[in-house]
């Protein structure tokens, strides 16, 4: 029996999307998700994420920074996960709106000062400042474009993550 292909914008299933927003709005508990990583350490300052059923992610630091640069550190990976998740409400929202989008970059960049994670003084160890530059081709109006725009960086959990204080809680089991 031969599957059925769904037409889609951006490529992009929106009615898949649809289907999960009409199923949440029907029963709220749904939304309640809670998502995992596994990380095993390497060796010297590489480690491993394993995420669902996908194949581990490298993390390594920089040479500069005494590692032997097998993978992005994991400073590069919260600047790539926000870029990743804006890319992701572009596309969706952009396919929501009924515009297409042409070509899409985003570059993510952040500030972060060495010295309290080198122990070297006491402080804010993470970013004191990251922006994120959006490339978007589409032959929509500036006025959509910028509506779609202010829908994607007010909804983004990345965002969402990076601009507020969230509880870590880390345990020594």
């Amino acid at each position: 029996m031969a599957e059925t292909v769904t037409a889609t914008l951006n490529d992009v299933d929106i009615e898949r999307v649809a289907s999960l927003a009409k199923k949440i709005q029907d029963e709220p508990d749904v939304a309640e998700t809670k998502w995992r990583a596994e990380i095993a350490w390497k060796g010297g300052f590489r480690s491993e994420a394993t995420i669902r059923d996908f194949g581990s992610t490298r993390s390594d630091e920089p040479d500069q920074l005494g590692g032997t640069n097998t993978g992005p550190n994991p400073v590069e990976q919260v600047l790539g996960a926000l870029g990743n998740c804006l890319a992701v409400g572009y596309a969706a929202n952009a396919t929501a709106m009924g515009i297409t989008i042409n070509g899409l970059t985003i570059k993510v960049e952040g500030d972060l000062d060495l010295h309290t994670f080198l122990g070297l003084k006491e402080g804010n160890a993470g970013f004191s400042h990251i922006t994120a530059k959006v490339e978007l081709d589409s032959d929509a109006s500036a006025e959509d474009l910028q509506a779609l725009h202010a829908k994607v960086t007010s909804t983004s959990p990345v965002g969402h993550t990076l601009n507020r204080a969230v509880p870590v809680d880390v345990e020594l089991a």
